[in-house]
């Protein structure tokens, strides 16, 4: 099976997370294939802004915790999703998110990554990592604190709590909210944004992404990240989820 389906329109294109078996958690893989094809559709002038969503009813679930399992710090560091990660930043066209059923951890991390999100009447939305022992790795915290505050946000980083489409729109999670699925908005937003001007379009987000991020500690929340892997509650956290019990954290 294909993990990411490449759909091109007129003048934009659809990325669609394709693993549902998994709820579209996102494996190394997958964002390798998400990061190459945003690669291409930068450098494609026919192609002027993305749509990104995902299958069978849910937009990602987080990151594929079987990568993380076992994974060490020294590991983490030399992670090639921190590549990819930063190319899916990096892409220069409007990007917008699609938002049904789970978006939790690494998949809100993709959201917001996104220029706009549009949720759906399924969406869920939460950074649930620290039931795990660990927290998000790809600047999670950091824009969403950006994003909705920190009051919230420490409600969602801290409790791992997750939101429905309703608190999402009222904190300012999501640009959009959508009756049913969020797909039919999102794909008028795209094509409106892609009959717009394409250079104004890419200064205009790049403005904004460096007044956001400028003051934002991602790579020290990427470093933290790292530092967890190596914990003794970071097992226990990923055992107690597969044997669907509560965690007994020691702080080691």
């Amino acid at each position: 099976m294909t993990e990411l389906l490449v759909e091109k329109q007129a003048e934009w294109t659809r990325l669609t997370l394709n693993r549902p078996q998994a709820r579209n958690a996102l494996n190394t893989a997958l964002l390798g294939q998400l990061a190459n094809a945003l690669d291409i559709i930068a450098k494609d002038p026919s192609s002027r802004a993305v749509l990104l969503t995902g299958a069978g009813g849910h937009f990602a679930a987080g990151a594929d915790i079987t990568e993380i399992e076992h994974k060490t710090a020294s590991e983490g560091a030399a992670d090639p999703r921190n590549d990819f990660w930063t190319r899916i930043r990096a892409f220069p066209k409007p990007l917008i998110a699609a938002v049904d059923g789970f978006c939790l951890g690494g998949g809100l991390e993709l959201a917001l990554m996104a220029d706009g999100i549009v949720a759906g009447d399924t969406a869920r939305f939460g950074l649930p990592e620290t039931n795990l022992g660990l927290i998000p790795g790809a600047g999670g915290g950091q824009r969403l604190m950006a994003l909705i505050g920190r009051a919230r946000a420490m409600r969602m980083v801290l409790f791992g709590e997750i939101i429905d489409v309703s608190t999402a729109e009222a904190w300012g999670l999501a640009a959009w909210r959508s009756a049913g699925s969020a797909v039919p908005e999102a794909e008028k937003l795209v094509a409106t944004l892609a009959s717009r001007a394409p250079l104004a379009l890419a200064a205009a987000k790049r403005a904004v992404i460096a007044g956001e991020e400028g003051a934002l500690a991602i790579a020290e929340e990427r470093r933290l990240f790292e530092h967890l892997l190596d914990s003794a509650d970071k097992v226990e956290g990923i055992t107690a989820f597969r044997e669907k019990r509560k965690p007994g954290f020691k702080g080691t």
